[in-house]
Order: structure tokens, then C-alpha cells, then sequence
């Protein structure tokens, strides 16, 4: 009988669903695990979004955005003269911002931001491909996630910053709008040189504001955002190009300019200009400037964005600037060489040189045109030397005149021009060939203004900002020499002199008895004594005697008092016959105030540097009161007195110490006078016309003598007639107009009351040596003191 079983080898139904139970439990596990892994982190990621969303800080920081804006000081003429701030920046709302800037940034930056929502999905996918096979690729962060980035969160690269990065950028998207969120990043982002913003950019790279950009300026701009150092085409300009040329091929993909557009772009030569109002050299005034708005708004002056415009004109500011150091460098060349300012060791061969050179003149900074260099080959016929910036110059010829006693082997060793020597050199004649030049030592100040509105015009407080901060215009105290005497001569008029007073030139002698000390015999500056002589022809032959016999006659006591109506301090001109020849102390910013008073027909206003102050929206906070056409209440001496002054001080540059000035100028309404003090000390001159006061001094900052043949008229004058030529260019001619009170007699004026016989005839004529009280005794010590009596800059 046959077995009818089933085989060994077939599977039974049992084992069948077995296996097959097996087969499904096996995919279960290996599709459910991970879906509901999948599951339960995305539940746990909505919990903690749920979490984190309400704990993200409020953006009410965008809503309102108020950045650090800088204080910006301009001049009248709205040239930018300086800056002060962490942050350089200029807001523009949107509506401002040149289209083809915002389409660069866009381009490179998030060329969908204007479709997506805060985060580009479709963009993560495309810079993910783009990783893959292009390093140039952009990342996948949009401009929203950006300014998430930039306000609210660090630089550390987590995954909790980039979960709060993303939650950010939905909630600055549900709360601006675009445009607004466009806004904040192009006005916020750091783009290298303290810049923040394009706006700030704009002025610093190209020197030009935002609305005036082109294609070619937008894309090198744009490309800074993800690299400011490494993209800065001042420092890095072959990379930045690079750059460049690839954001204006994303502007040609996305459609914001055409191909004829990205091609004349690329053929633009761009031009990095120095910053605007460098050339201007305004420093002291800007930073006088700056101390006033700080000392009113503290350290909120360097963010609220304010806008502090001064009184000074560029153009005149500029030329101001150029004749004092053309006054300062033409009197270095009259002297001696003093030599090198100082040796380094150089290696013996050419490597490492440019940078052992660039180390060393670290410490000895370039005077603008007068450039530091160090010498590498020296002989008695060329000099070759290198500057800071590497580049090598060779000085023959001409160039080494000045410098020639120093070049031979018989100079001194700290005096000799070799190998290693730190000199100074600038560009000179019109071929532009390198001289050697004294390192300069002397010092100077410069001050301008309008006396009908105080308005200071321009001010230069020394040789160079970069060699001393010291503002010799507002800090330096000195002696004003003759230069005072025009108000001696002003408070005699009051007491009956005339310009026509006849007064003794004669000498004058003071024995060790009467000065306690040792015999005071003054002299004219000439040497000579000329007799009798009009006030009028003494003044303009600037003579000591007669002053102080005026002085004498009028009172010491009362000159001081009637020069406090010019702004002077009574005590630093104390009451002594020595105050006739200028041995009391003035600032040249003093001199400027007191001789605007004569240029205003006896009216006093008061300097004014700041005209005003606005705040980042453009409204006005602060104005100065210009005054309001003639206002008697400004005056404090009488027109008449002003006017004969006046013409006392038109002789001084028609016929006396300052007669180049008209010759020059070839115009009659210039007045001033000169003033060298004790030793040619302090070299001055001071002059006006009815639109302009200038002062300009010349002298060192620890008192010594200028040379026993410098003058004011030598010196300062100069400097003063190739201001005003600027200054008066086209200016018409105004004389003053004869006011009620005085009148002419015999071609000469007289106050009324004096023009038939009265007042003050004659003085001195007839006199022996005069003897002085305990008073004059003091003051001649004083005079004796008189080298130390003025403050001067610290050493």
C-alpha cells in the first residue's frame, strides 16, 4: 500500500504563512521605525518650535529702526570735514536707494526675495546642487534670515541658532514688509572701512553718494557683504574685481540689467579718491568743533547721527591752509639744515629692506606734502631714498642745496645725510623733482572771519595736525608786539588826539633807579629816531616812542579798561607803559574778535564756529542768531572812532609797514598792521576789509628768536596777502563811509568838536627823559620778564 504524504521538501500552509508573517513583521520594523521616528521628531521639533516661538525677542528694534549713526561735521558749503563714530554710516529709506544698487545686492544675495517667505526652499535645493559642483555658489541664507542674523544673534554655527535664525526670519516677515526688511539690511550691513550701509559705502570707496552710483560701483559694492576684508577693492582690488565681474553675470541672469549694460560696466575703470574734505585740512576746527557738540551731548554726539555744520568755507579754508605752510616752509628754507631727524640700521642687501624701512617710518608719519623717508645711497650728487610706501626716489641737482653741507664726510656724524638717515622731502617746481627739506620746526596760526556775523571762515592751527594737536588760534598765548598799538592809538582818540597830533620820535631812557632792576632804553624797531611826527606817520612807521608817550599821556589805567570793549582780558594787559608796545598776552583768535570791532564800524559779534545742528532726519536742533542788520545794541566804540582808526590802519598798508599789501592786491580797502615782539619772538599780522578779518602769527612754541632780521611784515604778511587774494576775488572795493561826528580839514580828519583848534595839538615835543611812578617801574621789570609772559604749547 503507497505512502500518499506530502514531501519533505514542500512547504506546508502553515509554514508558508510563517514566513510570510516573518517577511512583514521584518518590513514593518524597517519602514514603521523610521516613520515614526520621523513622527516623533517632528512632534518634538513643533514642541519646541511651539516652545521657542513665543520666547524670540521682539523686533520692535526693526519695527523702529534706529541705528548708530555717526556726527558728521560739514562745512558751509556742505563739504564733508570730518567724522566721529564706531559706525560710519548714512540712512536712506528705500524710496532713496538707486534701483540698480538694490537689484546688485539682490542678485547676489537673494535673487527671490521678493517671492519666498522668509526661507527659500527652493533655494536650500539649488545651493545644494551648486555645492556639488561650484564653489562659487551662494549659501542658502535669504536677506531676511540675514538681518535675523545680524540683530539678534551670534556668529556661532549651531543648530539651535540656525532653528532660532529660521523662527526669526518668519516673524520679521510676518511683521515688515519687504521693502522695509530690504531697507534695514541695506542700511545695516558692515561693509569694511567702518562702513555700515551703502549709503556710507558710497562716500567711502567712491567718494560720491549713493544716487549717483553706476552699474559697475553697485556690483563692487554688492560683493562685499559676504567678505568686507577680503572683497576691499582699496586693499584686495584684483579679488574684488573678480567678484565683481561675477555679480554682474547673476544681474544679466536674473533679468536687472541687459548684456550691453554688464559689458560697459566691465569696461569701467573704477577710481578709489581719497575721502572727501581730506584736502580741505580742517582738522583743528573740526575738532575744536567736536569737543563743543560732546561737552553739550556726551557720548550720544557719536550716534544720534547729527549733522554739525561749521562756518567755514571749503575753498577758503583750503587756500588758508596752503599760504600758512607755504609762509612756514618758506621760512625753514631760510635757514639752516638741521640734518637728519634720526638714523636706523638697514640690512645689507635689498631683502627685507622696504619692510624694515615701512617699520621704521611707522613713528614718523607724513606731513601731508612733506613726506618721511629714509635714505639707501648717499653721495654729495644724489640721494636715493625710500618712503613709506616702498616707493624709491632719487634727489639731485637743485633738490640738495639746502642739504648739501651734510652730505660730505666732514659733517658732522648726527648731521650727515648716509645710509639709513630719516630726512624729509617734498615735491617742488613745476617738473615736480624731489628736494630734501628741514624738518620743521617752526609754528603758525591762521584765523579768518566775516565781522558782520562772526562767522569764522577759516582756521588753521598749525604747521600740520598730524605733528602737533595743539591749536595755537584758540590755546596759544603770546605777546601781539605793535600789532596791539591800534588800540592804544583808538583810546587816545577819545581823549583828544587826532591823526594830525604831532608827537616827539626821541629817546627815551629809564635808569637802574627807576626800574629796580637794570636801565630800560627802548628802541624803535629801525634803530632810527625821526623827531616830530603826525600820529597818523608814527603809526605807520610803527614807532615805540611815540606810543608809549601816548600811552603816557592817555593813562595806562584807562588803555586798559577801553581794550576790554574789544573782548581783551584786563589782567593779561596790566596797566603799565609797556602795554604801548604789546607786552601783554593774546590768543590769534582774540586779535581776530578785537580788529573785527574796527571792520564792523565799532560793533562787536561774537565768533561763531557751529551754525548749525541737525539730527539724522534733517530737523534743525540747535542755529546760531545771526545778527539782524544794523543793531546798535552790538556796539562798543563809537562809528567815529572806528572810522578814523580806520584810516590810521589804511596808511599801515598804503605807505607803512604793510605796503605790499595794496601794491599787491591793487585794491585801497585793506587795513592792518603789523607786529614783531622782543627779539623777533612772534611775528604777526593783522588786517581787514569790511568783509574779512585775518590774523596770522608766526613763531615756536617754546619763545625764541625767529632771526634778527624777521618781521611781521617779512613773515606774516605774506601769508595774510595770499588769503585775501583768494578771499576778495571779485569781491567790489568798499571803503567806509564817513559817519556824523567827524570831518576833514587840510586833507586830514578830525572829530568835529577838534577840527578847529581843539584837542590834543602836540605831545612830547618839548620834554626832558621822563620819570615814572611805582607803576611804570613795574611794568618796564615786566617788560623784562617778557620772554616767559606768553603760554605756549606743551613739549
Amino acid at each position: 500500500m503507497s505512502d500518499k504524504g506530502t514531501s519533505p521538501n514542500t512547504p506546508s500552509p502553515a509554514g508558508t504563512a510563517n514566513g510570510a508573517r516573518k517577511v512583514l513583521r521584518t518590513l514593518g520594523w524597517i519602514v514603521g521605525l523610521p516613520l515614526a521616528l520621523l513622527l516623533t521628531g517632528t512632534l518634538l521639533l513643533g514642541i519646541a518650535l511651539a516652545m521657542a516661538y513665543p520666547n524670540l525677542p521682539e523686533i520692535h528694534s526693526l519695527v523702529d529702526y534706529r541705528p548708530k549713526l555717526p556726527m558728521r561735521v560739514v562745512s558751509s558749503d556742505g563739504v564733508m570735514l570730518g567724522e566721529y563714530g564706531e559706525e560710519r554710516r548714512s540712512y536712506l529709506p528705500i524710496e532713496q536707494i538707486p534701483k540698480v544698487m538694490q537689484d546688485a545686492v539682490l542678485a547676489i544675495e537673494d535673487a527671490r526675495f521678493y517671492e519666498h517667505g522668509g526661507i527659500d526652499y527652493k533655494g536650500i535645493l539649488r545651493a545644494a546642487v551648486e555645492n556639488l559642483r561650484d564653489s562659487r555658489s551662494q549659501g542658502a541664507s535669504t536677506i531676511t534670515m540675514q538681518v535675523a542674523r545680524n540683530f539678534y544673534l551670534s556668529t556661532e554655527k549651531t543648530f539651535t541658532r540656525k532653528i532660532y535664525e529660521i523662527l526669526l526670519s518668519l516673524k520679521i516677515e510676518s511683521q515688515l514688509s519687504k521693502r522695509k526688511i530690504l531697507e534695514v539690511y541695506m542700511n545695516q550691513i558692515f561693509l569694511g572701512q567702518r562702513a555700515y550701509g551703502f549709503a556710507a559705502a558710497s562716500e567711502i570707496y567712491f567718494g560720491k553718494p549713493l544716487k549717483d552710483i553706476t552699474v559697475a560701483e553697485a556690483a563692487m559694492l554688492a560683493g562685499l557683504p559676504k567678505a568686507p576684508s577680503a572683497y576691499n577693492p582699496i586693499r584686495n582690488r584684483k579679488r574684488a574685481t573678480l567678484r565683481q565681474r561675477y555679480i554682474l553675470e547673476r544681474m544679466v541672469e536674473n533679468g536687472f540689467i541687459t548684456e550691453a549694460q554688464r559689458d560697459e560696466a566691465l569696461a569701467q575703470e573704477l577710481s578709489y579718491p581719497s575721502p572727501r574734505g581730506s584736502d580741505i585740512h580742517a582738522e583743528y576746527a573740526v575738532e575744536t568743533a567736536r569737543q563743543l557738540i560732546f561737552a553739550q551731548y556726551g557720548e550720544e554726539a557719536y550716534t544720534r547721527g547729527l549733522t554739525v555744520e561749521l562756518s567755514l568755507d571749503a575753498g577758503e579754508q583750503m587756500q588758508a591752509y596752503r599760504a600758512l605752510r607755504r609762509g612756514l616752509l618758506n621760512y625753514e628754507q631760510r635757514r639752516a639744515y638741521r640734518g637728519p631727524t634720526g638714523f636706523v640700521e638697514l640690512p645689507v642687501t635689498d631683502a627685507g629692506l622696504d619692510v624694515r624701512i615701512a617699520e621704521a617710518l611707522e613713528d614718523h608719519p607724513d606731513y601731508d606734502d612733506v613726506r618721511a623717508a629714509i635714505v639707501t645711497v648717499a653721495s654729495p650728487r644724489k640721494v636715493s631714498a625710500m618712503l613709506q610706501n616702498g616707493e624709491t626716489i632719487t634727489i639731485s641737482g637743485a633738490g640738495l642745496k639746502l642739504a648739501a653741507s651734510a652730505l660730505g664726510e666732514q659733517a658732522p656724524p648726527a648731521q650727515r645725510v648716509r645710509r639709513g638717515a630719516i630726512i624729509r622731502v617734498m615735491k617742488s617746481g613745476s617738473a615736480g623733482d624731489w628736494s630734501i627739506v628741514s624738518q620743521p620746526e617752526v609754528e603758525g596760526a591762521f584765523v579768518a572771519l566775516d565781522p558782520r556775523t562772526g562767522h569764522i571762515r577759516a582756521m588753521v592751527g598749525g604747521f600740520d595736525y598730524a605733528k602737533s594737536k595743539f591749536n595755537h588760534v584758540t590755546q596759544a598765548w603770546r605777546q601781539p608786539g605793535s600789532s596791539f598799538k591800534p588800540f592804544v592809538y583808538s583810546a587816545a582818540l577819545e581823549k583828544g588826539f587826532s591823526p594830525a597830533t604831532v608827537i616827539n620820535d626821541a629817546p627815551l631812557f629809564f635808569d637802574a633807579g627807576t626800574t629796580g632792576s637794570q636801565p630800560w632804553e627802548p628802541k624803535n624797531y629801525d634803530g632810527q629816531f625821526d623827531g616830530p611826527m603826525s600820529m597818523r606817520r608814527a603809526l605807520a612807521k610803527s614807532k615805540n616812542m611815540v606810543s608809549i608817550r601816548i600811552l603816557k599821556s592817555i593813562g595806562p589805567s584807562y588803555a586798559q579798561q577801553w581794550v576790554t570793549k574789544f573782548g581783551f582780558e584786563a589782567d593779561k594787559h596790566p596797566a603799565y607803559l609797556t602795554m604801548a608796545l604789546g607786552a601783554g598776552s593774546v590768543t590769534p583768535m582774540e586779535m581776530a574778535d578785537a580788529y573785527a570791532v574796527f571792520a564792523n564800524s565799532g560793533m562787536r559779534v561774537d565768533p561763531v564756529l557751529i551754525t548749525r545742528i541737525t539730527d539724522a532726519r534733517g530737523q534743525v536742533i540747535a542755529q546760531a542768531r545771526a545778527p539782524a542788520g544794523h543793531d546798535e545794541r552790538l556796539r562798543v566804540i563809537p562809528e567815529r572812532n572806528a572810522f578814523m582808526t580806520n584810516s590810521l590802519l589804511q596808511e599801515i598798508t598804503r605807505s607803512g609797514t604793510a605796503a605790499s599789501a595794496q601794491a599787491r592786491l591793487k585794491r585801497p580797502d585793506l587795513y592792518g598792521k603789523t607786529g614783531t615782539t622782543n627779539d623777533s619772538q612772534d611775528a604777526w599780522f593783522t588786517g581787514f576789509s569790511s568783509s574779512r578779518v585775518a590774523v596770522v602769527w608766526i613763531g615756536y612754541d617754546k619763545p625764541r628768536s625767529l632771526g634778527a632780521r624777521e618781521t611781521g611784515g617779512g613773515l606774516a604778511l605774506p601769508v595774510w596777502i595770499d588769503y585775501m587774494g583768494h578771499a576778495l576775488r571779485g569781491a567790489p572795493v568798499v571803503e567806509y563811509t564817513p559817519p556824523d561826528g567827524v570831518m576833514q580839514v587840510g586833507g586830514e580828519w578830525y572829530y568835529t568838536e577838534n577840527a578847529q583848534g581843539g584837542g590834543v595839538r602836540s605831545l612830547g615835543l618839548d620834554e626832558g627823559p621822563p620819570r615814572t611812578g611805582e607803576e611804570e617801574r613795574k611794568g618796564i621789570l615786566d617788560l623784562f620778564r617778557s620772554e616767559d609772559s606768553g603760554a605756549s604749547a606743551p613739549q
